[in-house]
């Protein structure tokens, strides 16, 4: 008879900082995936252990310095602890991943978790850069004084790991720990309201007298009424006469305990040692050199992603073409080797061709988060976002919203005030994402090439980085003012003070790095195989169908024609040329007289401004599902295929050459890239930002509203950037 083994669910908990997402990275590999909670927007990575032969399952709760829930997302992790998840059993054993460096801090919430009443094991992470302050930890003494297993580790090295995973295993099914003792007078408040409240946990009656309008206390009062309120209150007000007042009881008693376990088994030096993370902050959060460093970063960083991912377009690139030639030579002319060539090879192709900015960008903000630089940047942004009347804290959810704002939108949960935090959602998406990138390096590489002897008319080798790096500070500068407009009118509210930690810098992990690139890159072809490919296919019907000329004659039959004449031609150029011309011209009709092209045409007088034909206005108009789709829409509406650029993209060498020859873009090439990039940048075209802005903010007002700000602002911004642009080209000719 087979028995089944019991898995054993084990959750990671820990201070933001902690090393705790990495120890889970270390521990679980790739077998890991998320989970989502009904009713909440909390997401938990989940993930296998591998322990020999018992099974073991790992949750990596969201970083945090108390169990005091505020909302219901932090309540989330209370309740999945004391197995009041229907959708998780209770934890076997909670591993508390503190900072050797930090104990005094991060031991507090340690001394939480054991009140819970399951097996604890302390994992005490970067213990390499704790012996480089000269801090020395008697762990097996720190062990006696908390009354739990204590495992030194290294995570980002996988130093430890094996003492670590055998503690788990034999902590599991052990006698809970017991944790700091509280005042009798308190423990009496307790007691006095547990019956009132039968089926809750005592690590939550406790909660309830000591977090003051804390989740707890707003939850079981709406549930018991105003008479629990009135005993609450009653008990809180004893214990002030005792001299234990909430919330300040709970702070004396964990600190003091705290500071007895770190008294009798660590060992400091009596003058702290200046380390490198001293010296580096004391030039990275200076206010002129910090921001100064700062810009240089992010300069770098754009012009890195034009210098290196060049090669691995051109691959791309090719493999695009040769498919869409494979494609056109196994099928027969109609609409379903035009949906595949033009819809799915050159429409997705166009956009798939990015895929290494993509991988290169989120390697970036990859090494920079690891490393500890943008806990540094963050502090720096918050003398400008408090003259804007947000705090240093909004600038986390904005700096995440570069690579996604879906992300930084969701990261908008660790601020308490709802005002501040509803500010930072409506101006998370100002920021330049990854989905926006494709789109400039397109017509930065079409309009603002490096000078070379194939383009002898381009710019200097730093325009291309600059020009990038200006689409992206557009968000930095745009967010921070409309933020100021927000708190002063609709949003209006103080000023919130920030109190970060700025951890000490690491060397990233390669692990680490290639991983966040790896689920980047996916996570973009996963859109382009889905979303992007749906709009391409609706978009290709839009500019195929009505596929007759006004005599009734096929357009495909009228454009095979042309190609019937050019193959004829042989080595006669000019009978060549007046082909080519002729079946340019046919295509150029058949796209202004399609669906899509009949709609750009009636809107085109309110392109005009901004420098666009019908084509350039259809595109950004279209990409409403994602911002990426202006590059294949472009690709689409351009007939990319008959041109290969000396930089690899097809698509750029043809916007050259149909820019020059006709509207606005003809006089003025420069200006009218720039307006469609500003507009890009600030105008909100992703659905499912606003849909995670609907799930965030409880209603559709407030994403609607942020649609229509965005909008009105990206045309007033290609406005006057395409006029301001033009009258410099005049005043230079």
């Amino acid at each position: 008879m087979m028995t089944t083994i019991k898995t054993l669910t084990v959750a990671l908990v820990g201070n933001p900082n902690a090393g705790k997402s990495t120890l889970f990275n270390a521990l679980s590999g790739l077998r890991q995936r998320v989970g989502n909670y009904p009713g909440v927007t909390v997401e938990l990575k989940k993930g296998r252990l591998d322990a020999g032969e018992t099974p073991v399952e790992l949750i990596d709760l969201p970083g945090t310095y108390s169990l005091a829930a505020r909302s219901p997302d932090e309540m989330v992790a209370v309740d999945l602890l004391l197995g009041r998840r229907p959708e998780e059993p209770r934890p076997d054993v909670v591993v508390s991943v503190v900072d050797a460096t930090n104990l005094d801090r991060h031991l507090y919430l340690t001394s939480q978790l054991l009140d819970l009443g399951e097996p604890v094991v302390v994992a005490v992470n970067m213990t390499d850069a704790a012996a480089a302050q000269g801090v020395r930890i008697d762990y097996e003494k720190l062990s006696r004084e908390l009354g739990v297993p204590v495992v030194p580790i290294q995570a980002n090295k996988g130093v430890g790991l094996d003492v670590l995973t055998r503690r788990i295993l034999t902590a599991a099914g052990t006698e809970p720990p017991r944790g700091p003792a509280f005042p009798v007078e308190f423990e009496k408040e307790v007691a006095a309201l547990q019956p009132a409240l039968s089926d809750v946990p005592g690590v939550l009656v406790r909660r309830l007298i000591l977090d003051v309008n804390g989740y707890v206390e707003q939850w079981l009062v709406g549930t018991q009424g105003d008479g629990l309120k009135a005993r609450l209150a009653d008990a809180r007000q004893r214990l002030a006469a005792a001299g234990h007042p909430v919330p300040a009881v709970e702070a004396r008693t964990r600190f003091g305990w705290v500071r007895n376990a770190v008294a009798a088994a660590v060992t400091r030096p009596a003058v702290r040692p200046t380390t490198w993370t001293d010296r580096l902050d004391r030039v990275l959060t200076h206010r002129v050199w910090g921001t100064l460093a700062f810009l240089a970063v992010m300069f770098l960083v754009f012009q890195t992603i034009f210098t290196w991912a060049k090669p691995l377009m051109e691959t791309i690139d090719a493999g695009r073409e040769w498919a869409a030639k494979g494609v056109e030579g196994s099928m027969d002319p109609g609409p379903l080797r035009a949906l595949l060539v033009d819809g799915v090879v050159k429409g997705v192709g166009s956009v798939v061709i990015f895929l290494p900015q993509i991988l290169i960008l989120f390697g970036f903000i990859a090494v920079l988060e690891d490393c500890g630089y943008m806990a540094r940047a963050a502090f720096l942004m918050d003398r400008l976002m408090s003259r804007c009347g947000l705090s240093g804290k909004s600038f986390i959810p904005m700096l995440s919203s570069v690579a996604c704002a879906i992300p930084g939108i969701m990261s908008t949960r660790v601020i308490e005030n709802r005002r501040d935090r509803l500010t930072t959602i409506l101006v998370a998406p100002l920021m330049s994402c990854s989905a926006r990138l494709p789109v400039y390096v397109l017509l930065i590489a079409a309009f603002l090439p490096v000078k070379s002897d194939e383009n002898p008319d381009g710019f200097g080798w730093w325009v291309p980085g600059l020009t990038l790096f200006a689409m992206y500070l557009i968000g930095f500068v745009a967010a921070p003012v409309v933020a100021l407009l927000l708190k002063r009118t609709l949003l209006r509210g103080a000023t919130p003070v920030f109190v970060m930690e700025l951890p000490a810098y690491k060397r990233p992990t390669l692990r680490a790095v290639v991983r966040r690139m790896v689920e980047a890159g996916w996570a973009f072809v996963r859109r382009a195989g889905t979303v992007i490919l749906a709009a391409m296919v609706l978009i290709w019907a839009s500019l195929y169908f009505p596929h007759t000329d006004a005599a009734g004659v096929s357009y495909e039959d009228r454009v095979a024609g042309a190609e019937a004449k050019k193959d004829a031609a042989g080595e006669d150029e000019e009978a060549v040329a007046a082909a080519e011309k002729e079946r340019n011209a046919i295509n150029g009709e058949w796209k202004r007289n399609s669906y899509l092209g009949r709609v750009g045409r009636a809107m085109e007088p309110a392109f005009a401004p901004l420098g666009w034909d019908w084509r350039i206005g259809t595109a950004a108009m279209a990409s409403f599902p994602a911002r990426e789709v202006v590059v294949g829409m472009l690709g689409m509406v351009y007939d990319v295929g008959e041109y290969t650029g000396e930089d690899g993209s097809a698509l750029a060498e043809v916007m050259r050459k149909e820019w020059a020859a006709s509207g606005a873009a003809a006089s003025y090439p420069v200006p009218v890239a720039l307006s469609l990039m500003v507009f890009v940048a600030l105008c909100l075209q992703c659905v499912s930002t606003l849909a995670v802005m609907r799930r965030e903010t409880g209603n559709w007002w407030w994403p609607a509203f942020t649609f229509a700000y965005m909008t009105g602002l990206a045309y007033v911004g290609a406005l006057v950037t395409f006029q301001v642009g033009r009258l410099v080209v005049d005043a230079m000719k």
